[in-house]
């Protein structure tokens, strides 16, 4: 399965946004992917409101992302914002394709390092796994890599692959925790974890509590080694994942069977 990892910045800017998908899409498939993976608020980034733009999977947003991703005969996996209570939205990942259509809302809330996610945003309920291109992927954001029970009961649903789309937050040593995490999180769940964040932006505020990016999006092995790796500025990794490769690791370390609880 080929996966092409979209590390850029969202602005404020909905259509800019979409513009930007469009765009990158089109070089992902290009590329041959079948999956491209954008990072968690691609409909708009973190520090603007976003109850304001909130709209369901059926609105404008969602469908033109769905034209993207036919027009060029991908899936795309893009973090967008629907309506919760209140004046608070769900965090939630839209999932459009050839061949499937799903969503998952972000379960574990980033209340930490000062900033309170859930002040603004609902958290979901429910692990999703979905099939793409003949591979079952589970599906993660963010904050929710901190958290190795989820992945683990994404495996034993039958994920191959643990999709993690994030707008990780700066600050000393963040960089070495998002790359300690994905590694770790590969391992307890003997699946590849592809693990997409917003780039470093251009005009971070150093004083902002928002979490933007700090790039190092990567794809990392079941045997918990990374495979590729980019660094903090914008780019487009595209890696062939061999899902054989997630039989052997559970044949050889089977943490799946063996677990106590």
């Amino acid at each position: 399965m080929r996966v092409a990892l979209a590390q850029v910045s969202s602005s404020a800017d909905l259509e800019a946004n979409l513009a930007l998908i469009a765009r990158t899409s089109a070089q992902a498939a290009r590329q041959g992917a079948e999956l491209v993976v954008f990072p968690e608020a691609m409909m708009r980034s973190f520090g603007n409101p976003l109850h304001p733009v909130a709209e369901g999977l059926d609105g404008p947003w969602a469908e033109r992302v769905r034209e993207i991703a036919a027009e060029h005969g991908v899936t795309v996996v893009a973090g967008m914002f629907t309506p919760a209570d209140g004046e608070r939205v769900r965090n939630t990942l839209l999932v459009t394709g050839p061949d499937v259509e799903a969503s998952y809302d972000k379960v574990h809330l980033f209340d930490a390092f000062g900033f309170a996610e859930s002040d603004s945003v609902a958290p979901g309920s429910s692990p999703v796994v979905v099939k793409i291109a003949g591979a079952t992927l589970g599906l993660a954001t963010c904050y929710d890599v901190r958290f190795p029970g989820l992945f683990t009961e994404l495996a034993r649903q039958g994920a191959q692959a643990v999709v993690i789309c994030a707008s990780w937050g700066a600050g000393d040593g963040k960089v070495e925790q998002w790359q300690l995490l994905t590694s770790a999180r590969a391992l307890d769940s003997t699946s590849f974890v592809v693990a997409v964040d917003q780039a470093l932006p251009a005009d971070a505020d150093p004083g902002s509590t928002a979490p933007t990016g700090v790039g190092h999006s990567a794809v990392v092995s079941p045997w918990g080694t990374v495979v590729d790796e980019l660094g903090a500025e914008p780019g487009l990794l595209v890696v062939d994942l061999d899902l054989a490769e997630v039989d052997r690791a559970r044949a050889a370390i089977p943490v799946l069977a063996n677990a106590r609880w």
